[in-house]
């Protein structure tokens, strides 16, 4: 009877592509050498990330398991399939550290639940980077994730964060999926105080990056094009 559980990696991906070799520490690569599994939220954005790793197992002998928002949480069980045969996997992410604002997490809870090792490996964050150079408080914060898509829910959403900001003390860090920054940036200039601060940090590590913290009233007469940029939102 199997006893043994593999352990589940959890895989940085980078945040840039000009760049990836500058994000990947050779620990991570000697940790997942022998990897064969992986689960992951894009197939060719992780393919493309295990092509740089160097990973011992040829592409065409590789498992890999979908696993996104578009997946039915009742089939989570599935993945673990291979780990609780005694097979180690790795869960790559489309940019940065699996399971934060990425539905990995799932899988991590239900692997503890499971009793089996979860690793987290070291890399990257545009999260914590953009936190670090905007100047907001880096001891109190909240991380959002994804703010909402309905205007109404939207600006009632930017509101309440603004005032958190204020009353808590707190850097309110959020993100938006890149197509729709510009808008977002629209609602938050014609719905925070001129005197809020905020940080817009964009392509991060990357060549163009961008992240400059100004307030509202500056920010209204220098607004920058972020159009399909990734980018990370503080309040502060």
């Amino acid at each position: 009877m199997q006893t043994t559980y593999g352990k589940l990696f959890l895989i940085p991906n980078f945040l840039s592509d000009d760049n990836t070799s500058d994000f990947i520490p050779e620990y991570v690569r000697k940790e997942i050498h022998h990897l064969k599994n992986f689960i992951v939220e894009t197939e060719k954005d992780a393919r493309a990330l295990i092509k740089k790793l160097n990973i011992a197992t040829p592409q065409n002998e590789l498992h890999i398991f979908l696993w996104n928002e578009h997946s039915d949480k009742k089939n989570v069980a599935e993945l673990l399939k291979a780990l609780q045969n005694g097979e180690d996997a790795g869960i790559i992410t489309d940019a940065g550290l699996p399971c934060v604002a990425d539905p990995g997490s799932d899988v991590v809870a239900l692997a503890h639940q499971k009793n089996i090792d979860v690793i987290p490996l070291p890399g990257a964050s545009s999260i914590f980077m953009a936190l670090m150079a905007s100047g907001f408080n880096g001891q109190s914060f909240v991380f959002h994730g994804y703010i909402p898509i309905e205007k109404p829910l939207r600006v009632k959403k930017i509101k309440q964060i603004s005032l958190d900001a204020v009353s808590k003390k707190q850097s309110q860090i959020f993100m938006e999926t890149p197509y729709r920054n510009n808008q977002l940036m629209e609602d938050i200039l014609s719905t925070c105080d001129n005197e809020m601060k905020l940080c817009v940090a964009a392509n991060i590590s990357s060549a163009k990056q961008f992240i400059k913290t100004k307030t509202i009233k500056q920010w209204k007469s220098e607004k920058p094009d972020i159009h399909k940029q990734p980018a990370i939102f503080i309040l502060g």
